[in-house]
């Protein structure tokens, strides 16, 4: 089984989805004028509006939701994996990727918002949503919806639970040895796996709302904290700052584990940690209450700064700086090209980071990261049923009921269960392999929309233009050419019935 994973892992991630993603940012960065850097400010005043209501959640709420599946795993695990098969240059490639996907970025969530609809009394939108109206392409948002069903109700849980029960394993050990149908497991990963459980069963049958309230709390502190602990690392070690970015630098253009390596690692885990260019963030931002689309839009192209150029490089920084890692070579399998720890050391974990941090704080670093990991894979946990349940919802148009929904929660609950108690290895190839199928239909989809309707441009330009002129934002999308948008044809009849 592993095996054939592995091969599957390699067709859906070759170099044609590695390339595609960064021709992808790259070519709604020029479209755009690298609106991911002339509205910086913009983005930041966008996160401090509180915009809700009954039916959508604020753009913070937004941003904290969407957030909580860009900062997960990918970000501490992902990034010594990263580090550990790709070499310290692949951390370059990590930040290439979120610069120019935080264009792609702007892109397919600004199309989630243009093209959302109102659904039992909730926002719902995404890719299947606007390939539907803006391509009227219903067979190719049937398959972006069933994709996103899979790779985020059965592929992607298990890395997130994987990445917590190694921690937790990491810190305390592996406990009694308990026999489970998935073979000898160690009891603090089950306790940590019943935690899990518990709590996520209650949230997510509490919708929207309540998994926004509770990562608006979490995600921010967890981040920030983080952040604070790496920042302490770097300055304790600050005259080795230089040397690592020399390093970082070098190192992606002349690799110790291989250009192909360095660039395929670094673009895989910074798709997989930032998400732009999936599909998946484009759910959350159509679910925020805003006066634009556009508006959400810049907040999700920033989202992908906190997560990668933030978050990310802190967890590079601790790893580089205390040189907690070992560097695998692709041939001969298994031969290190660097070795700084214990070869035992399971590169696709988390381990590297807490190392890291053990090695300046002691078990506190450690147990920090073990705590980090648990909220932050939690909250990615909820992003994925999130996303689920916004495809099942709009299949539901086609397949009325509401088992196919109760059928998600209970997968997706036993998939944290299995992927908890097997290898990271194998768990990450399977995740791989949910990101890869999401990130090729979407891109694709995206740069066909641009050559069908152009919508997001015009919808940057028509705000821009409103900036400059001052006075309230409106959105019409029948002055911009932009068809099928009926949720803001909808309001703006209200609008104009509403000052009769």
């Amino acid at each position: 089984m592993e095996a054939f994973v592995s091969a599957v892992n390699d067709v859906v991630w070759s170099s044609a989805l590695i390339y595609l993603c960064l021709g992808a940012g790259l070519f709604y960065s020029v479209l755009t004028r690298f609106a991911q850097v002339r509205h910086f400010k913009e983005m930041c005043k966008l996160l401090l509006s509180s915009n809700s209501s009954n039916t959508g959640i604020s753009s913070f709420q937004a941003l904290a939701v969407s957030l909580s599946g860009r900062v997960g795993v990918g970000n501490i695990a992902g990034v010594a994996a990263a580090i550990g098969f790709g070499g310290p240059g692949a951390i370059f490639w990590m930040w290439v990727v979120a610069f120019l996907g935080a264009s792609t970025a702007y892109a397919e969530s600004t199309l989630g918002q243009i093209y959302k609809s109102e659904e039992d009394g909730q926002y719902r939108g995404g890719p299947a949503y606007y390939f539907d109206r803006c391509l009227q392409q219903k067979w190719l948002a049937v398959l972006f919806a069933v994709s996103a069903i899979i790779a985020c109700g059965v592929f992607l849980p298990g890395v997130q639970a994987n990445a917590v029960g190694n921690a937790f394993t990491q810190v305390f050990g592996e406990g009694t040895l308990v026999s489970t149908s998935f073979g000898d497991v160690g009891s603090f990963k089950l306790v940590a796996l019943a935690i899990i459980l518990i709590v996520l069963a209650f949230i997510i049958f509490g919708g929207i709302k309540r998994i926004a309230n509770f990562t608006q709390i979490v995600v921010p502190f967890m981040a920030l904290g983080y952040i604070v602990l790496a920042l302490i690392v770097v300055f304790i070690n600050l005259d080795k700052v230089p040397g690592i970015f020399s390093l970082i630098i070098t190192d992606a253009f002349t690799a110790q584990a291989g250009f192909g390596a360095a660039i395929g690692w670094g673009v895989k885990r910074g798709i997989y940690s930032n998400e732009a260019g999936q599909g998946t963030g484009p759910h959350a931002a159509s679910a925020a209450e805003v006066d634009h689309p556009a508006q959400q839009g810049l907040v999700q192209a920033f989202s992908v700064y906190v997560d990668t150029i933030f978050v990310c490089t802190a967890t590079a920084l601790m790893i580089l700086i205390t040189q907690q890692y070992n560097i695998v070579g692709e041939l001969p399998e298994g031969q290190f090209i660097v070795q700084n720890v214990d070869a035992a050391t399971e590169i696709g974990s988390a381990a590297f980071t807490q190392m890291a941090l053990f090695s300046v704080f002691g078990g506190f670093g450690q147990a920090f990261v073990g705590i980090a990991l648990f909220f932050f894979a939690f909250t990615t946990i909820l992003a994925y049923y999130y996303i689920a349940e916004t495809n099942v919802a709009y299949l539901n148009r086609y397949f009325k009921g509401s088992i196919p929904l109760v059928l998600v929660k209970l997968v997706i609950m036993f998939m944290v269960a299995y992927g908890m108690v097997n290898s990271s290895g194998y768990i990450w190839a399977i995740g791989d392999i949910g990101v890869g199928l999401m990130a090729w239909i979407n891109i694709v989809g995206i740069l066909a929309i641009f050559f069908v309707a152009k919508p997001a441009l015009n919808c940057l330009r028509d705000y821009e233009e409103q900036k400059k002129a001052g006075g309230e934002i409106t959105f019409d999308p029948i002055k911009l050419g932009i068809k099928n948008a009926t949720f803001w044809e909808k309001r703006l009849e209200q609008k104009a019935k509403d000052k009769l």
